[in-house]
Order: C-alpha cells, then sequence, then structure tokens
C-alpha cells in the first residue's frame, strides 16, 4: 500500500513536574513534505493526569472484508485516569479532535476493573481494551468491551469467576481458539514507578495467562519467571501460525510461546539481554527493561 504521512504519538506529562495535559501529537513523515519530522497538531486531553498509552484503531484487519467498517477513530486507554478517549481522525487526520470520553466510573461500576491499557478492534466491529486491575489499584486482569459505534461500555469480555491476578497487554488467534494475555504488576505499586522493594513480593507478574477464544474463560497459566513482568505480545502475523513471542521488562528476556501436540501451550526463553553494571542507580546493575517489540511483516 501507500506510504503514510502522518504518524499520531501520545505524549504524557504525567510525573514531570509540569502540570499540562497529555496530548496526541500529529508527526509529518513524508519525506517530501516541508513539515517532515514536524508535529504538525497537538490535541490536548480535557484532564491531568491522565497517562496516555498504548492506542488502538476502532476497524483493523480483525474486520477485513466489511466495507462498512472504516478506521476513522483512534481509541486511546488512560493508564492511571481510567478514562477512555475516542478521538476522530476521520473529518480532518492532520488535526485530529475528541469524539468521546469514557469515564473512568463507568468503567469501574460496569466492569469492576481499572487501569486500562491495550485496546484492539474485533472481528465483531466491537473494540476490546485490557486492564491492569480492579478499581481500588489492585491486580486483576480482565477486558472491557466497548460498541465499535457508539462507544459505549458493554461490559466485560471475560466469563466465569476464574480470572488472572494481573493484565497488561493481549493478542489471539482465533483460528487456534486462544486469547492470550499478560503481566506487568499491582498498579497501586506502579503507579509510583519501579521500586526495587517490590520485588521477591509477588507485585510484579510472571504468567502468560492462556484464554478460551469462544468462551472467554481463563484456562491456563504459563509461568516465565518470578518478577519477570511480561509485557508486550505477539503472535505471528500468518493466521494459521501457533506461536509467537512476549517481551519481559525486569527479567529482560524474550520468549517464544507455542502450542503444543498436547493442544495446550507453552514459553521458552530463546533470547536473554544483559544487566549492565552502573552507578547512581537504585541497584549495582540495570536490567534491559524490554518494553515492547515487533515482529516483522514476514514472521521474519
Amino acid at each position: 500500500g501507500p506510504r503514510e504521512e502522518i504518524v499520531y504519538v501520545p505524549c504524557i506529562y504525567r510525573n514531570t513536574g509540569r502540570k499540562k495535559p497529555d496530548f496526541l501529537a500529529t508527526v509529518d513523515v513524508n519525506p517530501k513534505s516541508p513539515h517532515y519530522c514536524q508535529v504538525i497538531h497537538r490535541l490536548a486531553m480535557p484532564n491531568l493526569g491522565d497517562e496516555l498509552h498504548h492506542s488502538g484503531w476502532n476497524a483493523c484487519s480483525s474486520c477485513f472484508g466489511d466495507a462498512t467498517k472504516k478506521r476513522n477513530r483512534l481509541i486511546l486507554p488512560s493508564l492511571i485516569s481510567s478514562r477512555i478517549y475516542v478521538v476522530d481522525v476521520g473529518t480532518d487526520l492532520r488535526a485530529p479532535r475528541l469524539f468521546k470520553v469514557v469515564n473512568p466510573e463507568d468503567v469501574f461500576w460496569k466492569c469492576n476493573l481499572g487501569y486500562p491499557h491495550t485496546s484492539h478492534c474485533l472481528g465483531s466491529g466491537e473494540i476490546m481494551i485490557s486492564t491492569l486491575g480492579d478499581p481500588a489499584g489492585s491486580g486483576k486482569g480482565g477486558f472491557i468491551l466497548l460498541d465499535g459505534e457508539t462507544f459505549e461500555i458493554k461490559g466485560n469480555w471475560e466469563k466465569g469467576d476464574k480470572v488472572p491476578p494481573m493484565g497488561y497487554d493481549f493478542w489471539y488467534q482465533p483460528r487456534h481458539n486462544v486469547l492470550i494475555s499478560t503481566e506487568w504488576g499491582i498498579p497501586k505499586c506502579l503507579g509510583y514507578g519501579f521500586d526495587p522493594n517490590d520485588l521477591k513480593k509477588g507485585r510484579y507478574g510472571r504468567r502468560l495467562n492462556v484464554w478460551d477464544w469462544t468462551t472467554h474463560t481463563y484456562v491456563q497459566a504459563i509461568d516465565v519467571g518470578e518478577d519477570a513482568a511480561p509485557l508486550e505480545i505477539r503472535f505471528l502475523h500468518n493466521p494459521d501460525a501457533a506461536e509467537g513471542f512476549v517481551g519481559c521488562t525486569i527479567s529482560s528476556a524474550i520468549h517464544r510461546f507455542y502450542k503444543t501436540e498436547r493442544g495446550d501451550w507453552a514459553a521458552e526463553k530463546v533470547i536473554q539481554v544483559p544487566s549492565k553494571k552502573v552507578e547512581g542507580w537504585l541497584l549495582p546493575e540495570m536490567p534491559g527493561f524490554i518494553t515492547d517489540i515487533l515482529i516483522s511483516l514476514d514472521d521474519r
């Protein structure tokens, strides 16, 4: 397809000492433009202290073949405030405007969840957002469902009483009837930044959590190590693939996860980033703190 000419970047002021709202920056990435690599628009959020995190589209490849779906809304979950912003990028893609705000009270009361993180669109047209915890800031892995047209909260995606103790990112592979989510840590601890005193106390995640895609139930936990904090998870792009990779931030390792011959799921460490000796930091050695991973479009 044609080369992208702009990118949208969430920009965060929280914990910088500046009392300003987070904003969505529009950056010109057209090499032929006189404004190449410049911020050409800023959309400020109407509140302070949100901490915008991972953004997602209202429609994507999950809706392939549905001519009624358009990629014209950007979903911006706020990790700390638990607000969810919906941004109109269809009217003027170079100057986005705020379309809707889902208030934290709605997230709390309708889903008993808080601290939203990853937003993905579904083939059904709905929007699914993972969360780190409950409204009180304790750990709880769950998912919010938004209507894809009105962006009203429809409720929880997960069913049953069994849920993981923490949440963070997720990805799904319907052809293998699976969704796998990850764990960062307990929100009321994470909100103050990394603290070595939280290590060895069960406050950081260690599991990949496997869900049955059809029944929406939690079926398996894969342990990748104490305080590993598995974050971004990616299946291969091939929709038939039964494997992918996940980056663990504190343990600074990449694990490959895969479907076994028994039909359940397992993981193996394939990359280890060594720590570095440092001075003037919290610990004598600093981990690599892997925060995100990308898999090339050819899955190689």
